[in-house]
């Protein structure tokens, strides 16, 4: 089997013959061809079939009543005692309204999660999850908050809790695989899904994590939810993928992730990086805090955006928002 990884670029002086990206701000002219247990090669686009460099070129289509053309920013709101970031801080109904308005003046997406999917997090009860989430979701609603709002949930019971109240995607860091009712519960809300690549459960998925090649398992992996996403009746042009930084990933699985993401086009969905403030930041930072690694947040953040990422999830919004609006101008002389 081959693996197609377009070479992005974002340099004003685009060569003859050069595609867009995903039908986004990155072009390439050359991609990077992949088989198991040999040497990648490199090759101009002329000599992709047509199929592939169209599936690779095409704009894709709108996710959540967003089109996909330019970075969209996915802001965290984590209504958690245990969070590894800013567990305990949003947990009460008053602060989450007051962070999510905050948050809604520069994100394009609201992320609300009630369980904590960091390392070594246990399991929360849906019936305790679906309270820390559904109201805080209705209370926006209500308060006239327009923008989408996606709930971070592996459990239907919170999916469909959530939905009710106003939630118009479901984030599910195990891509439908932890609750079996998941699939069917996304399929009949016709809402769109984010699928995350992650292994085992939170209390153990960085038990010694281990992967034949890491890039090529995930990407082989997040193949295998999006066929079964489809089988399920959820259409792909409702469906994303996450490789899922940090989740069952050593320090050296997610730079092998972050230095090859735009391999994940290829999948022909849009695609979410989600690093923001995780452990690898402050590793490779000397930060043991994670609440201070915003600066290596952004630089993470923009690093995927180069390589085309759609959606990009953090907990820094506005510093995200300034930074983005930067590297858009540099990068485009102006014309953001």
């Amino acid at each position: 089997m081959s693996y197609i990884r377009p070479i992005p670029m974002t340099d004003p002086a685009r060569p003859i013959g050069a595609v867009p990206l995903a039908g986004g701000w990155c072009w390439f002219s050359h991609a990077e061809i992949f088989h198991r247990g040999e040497i990648a090669r490199i090759v101009p686009v002329a000599q992709l079939d047509g199929e592939t460099r169209d599936r690779l070129s095409s704009a894709r289509p709108a996710f959540g009543g967003l089109a996909m053309d330019r970075p969209r920013i996915m802001g965290i709101l984590n209504v958690t005692p245990d969070s590894f970031s800013d567990g305990g801080q949003f947990l009460r109904p008053e602060a989450a309204l007051m962070q999510a308005r905050k948050m809604a003046a520069g994100a394009d997406i609201l992320d609300i999660g009630g369980e904590s999917t960091r390392p070594g997090a246990a399991e929360v009860l849906a019936a305790e999850e679906i309270a820390r989430t559904a109201p805080v979701i209705a209370a926006l609603r209500h308060g006239g908050l327009e923008l989408p709002i996606s709930i971070d949930t592996r459990k239907a019971a919170v999916a469909e809790a959530a939905f009710a109240a106003g939630a118009t995607i479901l984030n599910d860091v195990t891509a439908l695989q932890f609750d079996p009712a998941m699939a069917r519960v996304a399929a009949a809300a016709g809402r769109p899904v984010i699928l995350m690549h992650s292994i085992a459960t939170p209390a153990t998925m960085q038990d010694d994590p281990f992967y034949d090649d890491v890039l090529l398992d995930v990407y082989d992996a997040l193949a295998a939810r999006l066929a079964e996403a489809l089988a399920a009746g959820i259409p792909r042009e409702k469906l994303a993928v996450d490789p899922g930084i940090g989740f069952g990933k050593t320090l050296a699985h997610n730079l092998t992730l972050l230095s090859r993401l735009s391999l994940f086009h290829n999948l022909g969905v849009p695609v979410l990086l989600g690093a923001s403030r995780k452990r690898f930041i402050g590793t490779i930072s000397a930060e043991a805090d994670a609440a201070k690694r915003m600066p290596g947040s952004l630089a993470v953040a923009l690093a995927g955006v180069a390589q085309g990422m759609q959606m990009i999830r953090v907990h820094d919004v506005a510093e995200t928002r300034q930074a983005l609006s930067l590297w858009q101008a540099a990068t485009t002389g102006g014309a953001a």
